[in-house]
């Protein structure tokens, strides 16, 4: 029988806080009367969290499982392998250091039974280093601005989805923190909760500049797929028309200097204006159908399972309703 609910937790070196976080989860749950599963996914972790998370399964069989990745992929790989095997009508996601409250489930269950198809945690008051907090600030006013997702943030990892949503995206790159977006874009109904954001316990942030610049790129993916995905030449007709028009002017302009008897065909103006433009307006198109082609079409996971814990008779293609594209 399926459980309810399934949680999401991709860890890294966070042995310390998985038993905790399973039994605070397990507590809200049951209050709430609800099944649920309790999928670990370890992003490459070397120290001794996958046997924490192994004990849990031996103890809990019905309810902790395990997914060991072979190595670092990233937590939009490790959300994508615990998406493929949940089974829950309702799919939480929480990260693993507890900094997210599990005591906050029965809100976003209420919000869930109020029409909303995605309810994403909002950390209004965060305990966080300034370094943190102000990239994180800036990221989501543009992500607001940008994307005209109505969340103020998009990056906190306490979410709640049905099913069907996480059914209707695929991750890769680090696209896990715009499932609201991309959900936003197939019609289903986002809203989001403020939740209570607990100081950092136990491990270090996993926050850097590269997943600043990183998130930066796919915020621009993601801004084109929900604007032009449907309509892709409106975006590349624009690029055209701005590239036709202004290699016009500089023909035009060349062409009154030479009606006016001045020699062109020693200016290296057109030549090297004509390129630039070329060159520059190709590699965005490229890049731009190259993300459409990977988004639209890839089939590849984007992990690679060392092993599973309770999950043996639940491989993704034999899951019934999880069809993912």
């Amino acid at each position: 029988m399926s459980p309810a609910i399934s949680y999401i937790i991709p860890f890294m070196n966070e042995e310390a806080t998985l038993v905790e976080l399973f039994d605070r989860i397990a507590a809200a749950t049951r209050e709430a009367g609800r099944t649920f599963e309790v999928i670990f996914i370890d992003d490459g972790s070397t120290d001794a969290g996958v046997q924490r998370v192994a004990d849990l399964a031996a103890k809990h069989p019905d309810e902790a499982r395990l997914i060991q990745l072979r190595g670092n992929f990233g937590k939009s790989a490790a959300l994508a392998a615990g998406f493929d095997y949940a089974r829950g009508e309702i799919i939480f996601t929480l990260d693993a250091d507890l900094q997210d409250d599990p005591k906050e489930i029965p809100r976003f269950l209420a919000a869930l039974d109020g029409g909303l198809d995605v309810v994403s945690g909002f950390k209004q008051t965060r305990h966080d280093p300034w370094h943190k907090v102000l990239p994180s600030r800036v990221f989501n006013w543009l992500v607001r601005r940008m994307t005209g997702v109505p969340l103020h943030d998009i990056n906190c990892g306490f979410k709640c989805y049905r099913a069907e949503v996480i059914q209707s995206v695929r991750l890769y790159g680090e696209l896990h923190r715009f499932i609201p977006a991309l959900a936003i874009w197939n019609r289903f109904k986002v809203g989001e909760i403020v939740v209570e954001h607990h100081p950092r316990r136990f491990g270090v942030s996993k926050f850097g500049a590269r997943r600043f610049f990183r998130g930066l790129m796919d915020l621009m993916t993601v801004t084109f797929l929900l604007k032009y995905d449907r309509k892709p030449l409106h975006f590349f007709g624009k690029l055209g028309a701005l590239s036709f028009l202004t290699g016009l002017g500089v023909c035009g302009y060349l062409t009154v200097l030479w009606f006016m008897g001045q020699s062109i065909g020693h200016r290296p103006l057109l030549t090297l204006g004509v390129l630039l433009i070329m060159i520059g307006v190709q590699i965005l198109a490229t890049g731009l159908i190259a993300e459409l082609m990977v988004h639209m079409t890839g089939d590849s996971k984007p992990y690679q399972i060392r092993r599973t814990i309770g999950l043996e008779d639940a491989s993704p293609a034999r899951i019934p309703g999880r069809d993912r594209r």
